[in-house]
């Protein structure tokens, strides 16, 4: 085994964590997390964050590190991951990226920069004050930038700032400044992408939005907003979102529960795209013969 990290991607449901945990127990991996929201605190039913009991004595990190009131950047995201990595690599494990937020995995693996580029902070700081004084800048965002202002939501500020800044001081969207970086490769890594039939991916999905709620995501869900906590990244989640508008009486239970199946799955389908145009992976289909494909990975990097 002389791979530096290993990535295990793919949608929501296709059951990354499984492989995550027989790959690690064959190859002395420790597992990374590589989900944007099971970071925070809190959010462990919304999230299928890995249970203790679950973890089959496998090493997991950057599980439950931030509050759920506070920010988690991608590049604060990158810092924290590689000082990870370099922990496991000391201690002789294999670190296996786990998770389903692309661009998260994507900034450790390549030498991305997210600290320079664009950055003015007199800008920000007017950009600040105009959203201190009622001015909508997402609004704003969405006539310079469509395609940003479709992927930032309207209550996270800082990201919204953040692509303005971008643009007034380059005069490039993110998308094009980043198309500008041809990023180099930091770890020798191996990528493997789960993927399976839709209708069948579509009916997990399905199947697990009900479990969460049997296992009690509406009440995991009420304490966050009765605790206050609004207006933040960690809430603006699939599951999380819907049973807001239903807590601030927007829309019905069912609805709630309809639009967390219907927004999981089409999250899903936006990660597959993302996957396949913006990194290189080595795919299998678990759609049948699951635990036969699973073996066939583990004996893959066993033997490499």
């Amino acid at each position: 085994m002389n791979k530096q990290v290993i990535v295990i991607a793919g949608p929501t449901a296709v059951g990354k964590t499984e492989l995550s945990i027989q790959l690690s127990k064959a190859i002395n991996g420790e597992v990374i997390n590589g989900d944007a929201m099971q970071v925070y605190k809190g959010l462990d039913i919304g999230t299928a964050k890995i249970r203790p009991e679950e973890m089959q004595g496998v090493p997991h990190h950057l599980f439950d590190i931030k509050e759920p009131d506070q920010s988690f950047s991608a590049a604060e995201y990158q810092r924290t991951v590689r000082n990870k990595i370099s922990e496991v690599h000391k201690r002789g494990a294999v670190p296996v990226l786990t998770g389903g937020t692309g661009l998260y995995i994507q900034s450790v693996l390549y030498d991305y920069n997210f600290s320079d580029k664009g950055k003015n902070e007199e800008v920000r700081a007017k950009l600040e004050e105009a959203h201190l004084q009622g001015v909508d800048l997402h609004t704003q965002l969405r006539g310079l930038d469509p395609v940003s202002a479709s992927e930032i939501h309207p209550n996270n500020i800082r990201r919204v700032i953040r692509a303005l800044e971008i643009i007034e001081t380059t005069g490039m969207t993110p998308a094009e400044l980043k198309a500008t970086q041809k990023p180099e490769a930091v770890y020798d890594h191996e990528c493997i992408g789960l993927d399976m039939d839709r209708d069948l991916l579509y009916d997990r999905i399905n199947m697990r939005v009900d479990k969460m709620i049997e296992e009690g995501l509406v009440e995991e869900v009420r304490k966050l907003y009765q605790d206050g906590i609004r207006d933040v990244t960690s809430v603006q989640a699939i599951g999380y979102k819907e049973l807001y508008a239903y807590f601030d009486g927007k829309v019905t239970y069912e609805e709630a529960i309809d639009r967390i199946k219907q927004n999981s799955r089409r999250y899903a389908k936006r990660q597959l795209t993302w996957f396949r145009n913006k990194m290189s992976f080595k795919w299998f289909n678990m759609t049948e013969n699951r635990e036969k494909k699973i073996k066939e990975i583990i004996e893959y990097f066993a033997g490499i």
